[in-house]
């Protein structure tokens, strides 16, 4: 039996409305569902590799290393699942929801030079956190340390993306175009805004027929 581990968004955490909707679809059907707290409790230090390394210890803690896994990944949490199971064969399958591809040049496009330059300069900006409902800063790390890794990780297990068109965080061409250059990667679009929560009951209707549960 596999295990299955869930991965939310940036600025959000295990409590998230997609997160807990999954966890209890997945309780449904007699299944743990992990959703570990990507940040590790500490938001204005956040990386990707950090994010990797709690995503390693979920996956990996307390079970074999090679137990299949997978992975259902919400916005950036979609890219480190893409990240993850192009670096782990032990991944089975991927569930990306409005998956952040292209992160790191994305991240800086949405700021201008001199916007780098004083968040540089300063150490810290204000971001706001859904998790907590309120500003928090951010390290300038994380710009420092996305440019380590790729803009659309490359992995060959079978994965199911959901989209939705009306998405204006993440558009949905760029999944649109990511899937047309992938056999592995199947993509379904919904008339839906990046959260995606309008439509919960068609993503776990999808995902759990993917998934075979």
């Amino acid at each position: 039996m596999a295990a299955f581990v869930y991965l939310h968004g940036f600025a959000s955490s295990p409590q998230s409305k997609k997160a807990q909707f999954f966890r209890k679809r997945f309780a449904e059907k007699g299944l743990d569902l992990e959703i570990p707290a990507l940040d590790g409790g500490d938001f204005a230090h956040l990386t990707i590799t950090g994010q990797l390394q709690i995503l390693d210890q979920a996956v990996a803690g307390g079970r074999h290393t090679d137990q299949p896994t997978v992975l259902i990944g919400s916005s950036l949490g979609g890219y480190l699942a893409g990240l993850y199971a192009a670096r782990h064969a032990n991944i089975s399958k991927l569930v990306l929801l409005a998956p952040a591809l292209r992160f790191p040049s994305r991240w800086r496009e949405r700021y201008s030079p001199q916007e780098l330059e004083r968040w540089q300069r300063d150490g810290v900006v204000s971001v706001f956190h859904y998790g907590y409902n309120r500003e928090v800063p951010l390290g300038y790390q994380l710009m420092e340390d996305s440019r380590n890794y790729e803009d659309e990780p490359e992995f060959a297990q079978p994965a199911l993306v959901l989209h939705g068109r009306l998405d204006t965080v993440v558009p949905a061409s760029i999944s649109t175009g990511y899937a047309a250059s992938r056999s592995n990667v199947t993509l379904r679009l919904f008339d839906s805004g990046h959260e995606l929560t309008e439509v919960l009951e068609d993503l776990w209707e999808e995902a759990a027929a993917f998934l075979a549960l």
